[in-house]
């Protein structure tokens, strides 16, 4: 592309809406008791459990996510912890989907509680790109929720719609443009840049470069120089208002993982968790149409040692069962037994082949409409209404969650 080396000069027409303090102002919005207090959503409750969001009242006073509970409660001994609702958040992210496809069919759910618009050639942009998002603030109070706020960020590509986004959180709305991005880029630090921290800024401070303005004006090798790639190029695209983050790569890999509540150190106390872990990730790579070759085990150990272990398969696998078989295979040549903190389950080298190799042991046929039968049975009557035996003790294990970036199930919730 023959870019030009001032600021895209095009109208603004991405748009970047982000969900504030998502699951503790849901939590908020479910119940009103809640309202202007200290609100923190945890993974379990208890002192060492992690903090996965927190109110605005709760990050005023210090409380920050990633953070311990027993932490929170220190800077904050009025603090009210509540764990995650999964479906509270669906619902929520399903809603706030139905009012952003008004506008356009061209919008991008980034996380469970972001979303780009691109808002080019439709007709709804002739109401002004700051009115558009001044209306869908009103539209998500009456819609979805009263309580919850979204901040609004506009500009001519998707990173700098999020950079507008971050500036005057929560509730805020800003637009990057040609005729304001000088003051605004002025006003930035460059690790207030979303992908630049501390590793990024000592290399472009070893550049000469220690402002986001010097960044902007800084020529397209000095930047390849600072950073030893293409990157530098991207950077530069970005920051002069061109699109260069619009690529949606394909999906590598299919996982779950679960944090143990109190710690298992044998194959036998951890298989009806691992059998859990096996049967949600088959059901979502099959509902996707995928088939694998290969199973990942990974432990994370109470003392904060990891131990991981992959396997390639001869042929591809479908069933949750054989992902179980796998990854039970690959435990059992773990360091156990040893307390395990958290245990996670993924699948890799994905394929769509219709055709299986067939096998003298079993017919791969019948294999495949059983799996699909049961599918279809805890589709419509709900998760692991039929699952494997060995799951019938783990219901008060790996609960029913879904993690910021968790859309493509999202996804598929609006196609069913």
């Amino acid at each position: 592309m023959d870019f030009q080396t001032n600021f895209n000069p095009e109208k603004p027409y991405v748009m970047h809406i982000d969900l504030n303090s998502c699951f503790a102002m849901v939590e908020q919005q479910a119940n009103p008791l809640l309202r202007n207090k200290p609100v923190a959503v945890a993974a379990y409750a208890t002192s060492s459990g992690c903090i996965l969001a927190a109110s605005y009242e709760a990050k005023r006073l210090g409380v920050k996510t990633g953070m311990r509970v027993k932490e929170g409660r220190l800077l904050c001994p009025s603090l009210i912890v509540l764990p995650p609702d999964a479906p509270k958040y669906r619902d929520v992210h399903l809603k706030l989907r139905k009012v952003l496809s008004s506008y356009t069919n061209d919008f991008v759910p980034r996380s469970i509680d972001e979303f780009v618009l691109n808002l080019k050639d439709y007709p709804v942009s002739a109401k002004g790109m700051t009115n558009i998002g001044l209306e869908i603030k009103k539209r998500i109070k009456k819609e979805v929720g009263d309580y919850l706020t979204v901040s609004v960020g506009i500009s001519t590509n998707r990173f700098l719609a999020k950079t507008a986004c971050s500036l005057h959180k929560p509730d805020g709305l800003e637009e990057i443009n040609k005729d304001n991005f000088e003051s605004v880029f002025s006003k930035l630090n460059l690790v207030d840049l979303c992908g630049i921290k501390a590793r990024n800024a000592s290399r472009l401070m070893g550049m000469g470069i220690y402002s986001v303005s010097q960044f902007y004006d800084s020529p397209i090798w000095k930047l390849k120089a600072a950073f030893s790639s293409i990157a530098g190029y991207y950077w530069w695209v970005r920051l002069h208002g061109f699109e260069i983050d619009d690529v949606e790569w394909g999906r590598r890999s299919y996982g779950n993982s679960y944090s143990l509540p109190k710690p298992f150190k044998s194959p036998k106390d951890l298989s009806p968790i691992l059998a859990k872990l096996s049967e949600k990730t088959g059901f979502r790579l099959r509902k996707a149409g995928y088939k694998v070759q290969g199973v990942h085990l990974a432990l994370l150990f109470k003392d904060h040692t990891y131990w991981h272990k992959g396997l390639k398969l001869p042929h591809p696998i479908f069933d949750s069962r054989d992902i179980f078989k796998t990854a039970f295979r690959l435990m059992c040549k773990s360091p156990l037994p040893k307390p395990v903190a958290n245990i996670a389950v993924s699948c890799f080298n994905l394929t769509k082949k219709d055709t299986l190799q067939l096998n003298l042991f079993e017919n791969i046929e019948k294999k495949k409409e059983l799996v699909s039968a049961v599918d279809n049975i805890n589709k419509r009557w709900g998760h692991f209404v039929v699952a494997q035996g060995g799951m019938l003790e783990t219901s008060d294990y790996v609960p029913d969650r879904i993690a910021f970036g968790g859309v493509k199930e999202l996804e598929e919730i609006t196609t069913d």
